[in-house]
Parts: C-alpha cells; structure tokens; sequence
C-alpha cells in the first residue's frame, strides 16, 4: 500500500497546482472591461477617428485601442489608437499578467501558447503609449494586443520605432498609429493554439497637424538586423497589398490617394 502513496501523492500535488495557477490568473484580471467604452478625445486634440477595415469582419473596440482578431492566426491583425502629447508619461506601474480578451467572441489566445515558444509576447499598442493610467496600461497586456516576436526584433529596432512614434507624438501634438503582424497561410506556429508567427510587422504613423495631413509606414521583418527603421519606410500602398487591408477609407478620396502612394522623410525631419 505504502508504494501507492507517493505517486498519489505526486498526482495531487500537480493538479493541485494546475487549479492554483487557474485562480491566480483569474485574480490578476485587474484591468475593467472596456470592451462598450472609448476613449474621449476632442477633435482639437486629434481629427480623426480613421479605423481600417477588417478583412474578418471582428473589430473590437476598447477603451484606449480597437482592433481587428483574426481567429485564424489567434492575433489581432491590426490594432489602431491615436497617441496623443498628453498620453506621454513616464508612470512607473506595476507589470500585470497577460490576460484573454473576454471582449474577443472566440477568445483571444491563452498566454500559455507563447510558453517556452522562444518568442516574446511582443505588444501591438506598447505599454510605454499608455502610461498615463493604469487602467490604460493594464488594457495593453490583454492578450489580443500580443504576437510572437522575435526578442532581438522587439527589443531592438521594434522598440526605436516605438520611441519615435512617442518623439513625433511630442512634436506633432498627437499622432494616430495603426500597428499590426503582416499575416499569410502557411505561417509557422506556437503554443496548442497554433498561434501564428509572423514574418513582419508593420506600423503606419500619420500626422494630422498640419492642413495637409501626412504619413509614414514601415514594414519590418520579425528578426535580429542592424539595420535603422528608416531602411524600411514604404508606402501604405505597399501595406494594403501585403495584409488586404484598407486603411483610411474614410478619407477624401484624393487625400486617401496621395497620402497612401508616396512619402516624404523630409516631412518628418530625417533626409535620407
């Protein structure tokens, strides 16, 4: 009988722990659900509310971001937010644990996915764009606001990219970002729910100052480089054709044209 105890034992001590880390995950859902919320801004402080189409027909909207899932890909495929001079700060929260988005029908992927996967759980709106509550920071670690990232790439170019945007949000007085994985079949997957990898990540940043307003997009792939975000710039045009997104089709159609076709470093202070 006495050789049965420890492997009982054993059995219950594992599933005693399974069910521990299920309470403690529900526990630290600190963040409200914002999911019937938005976030209020003047049209003083940013004109605009330009949100892309979803090619799934599955747009959530939060209260400091909205965003397209793609169940198929168990990731949003894009995430849109406008970043504003007033949103920069320098609050030092406490980091929570990532948590699915109950706002996302199918559900969003469970952060065990990207366990031991050899990826980040890489943020689409940056925690750093979303200090200025901690309601607003905690939002960004649901898990419909992550994909996997390579850690060189996120902690590297990604991450200069995403201090520039907060630099051109200072300068500029508020910038609207939209930000997302480029998607396709075949990718290769982590974690029981297969979440896609992808090969790149793109980010469009636009500035809506000025009478005319103007952007810059880059597509980045997902890997270590050397390399400055400026070496790859590219157009929205180029975006559009890599993910089947439409992005400012709200806009005069003519504004919409020139805007996504071309652009200018010069306009932004960087001569190439």
């Amino acid at each position: 009988m006495r050789k049965y105890i420890y492997p009982i034992f054993t059995i219950v001590v594992i599933v005693g722990l399974y069910y521990a880390e299920q309470y403690v995950n529900r526990e630290t859902e600190a963040y409200p659900d914002t999911s019937n919320e938005r976030m209020k801004t003047s049209s003083e402080e940013f004109a605009g509310d330009w949100l892309p189409t979803s090619t799934t027909g599955t747009i959530v909207k939060h209260r400091y971001f909205t965003l397209s899932y793609d169940e198929e890909h168990e990731q949003a495929e894009w995430v849109a937010y406008p970043l504003l001079k007033s949103h920069l700060s320098s609050n030092d929260f406490k980091r929570p644990y990532f948590v699915e988005d109950r706002s996302v029908k199918t559900k969003s992927a469970d952060w065990r996915s990207y366990k031991n996967s050899g990826y980040d759980r890489g943020h689409l709106c940056p925690a750093g764009d979303r200090r200025f509550s901690k309601e607003a920071y905690h939002e960004t670690f649901l898990t419909s606001n992550i994909s996997p990232q390579n850690n060189d790439f996120n902690a590297g170019v990604w991450n200069k990219l995403e201090q520039q945007a907060r630099y051109w949000a200072k300068k500029y007085n508020g910038v609207y970002v939209v930000t997302g994985p480029i998607l396709r079949q075949g990718l290769p997957t982590i974690g029981i729910e297969r979440v896609s990898v992808p090969d790149a990540f793109y980010k469009i940043i636009v500035d809506n100052s000025q009478k005319k307003p103007k952007a810059l997009a880059f597509i980045i792939p997902n890997k270590e480089t050397t390399h400055s975000f400026y070496d790859y710039v590219t157009t929205i045009d180029e975006v559009e054709k890599r993910t089947g997104i439409d992005f400012f089709s709200e806009m005069n159609n003519e504004t919409e044209r020139e805007l996504e076709a071309s652009y200018n470093l010069k306009d932004w202070g960087r001569n190439k």
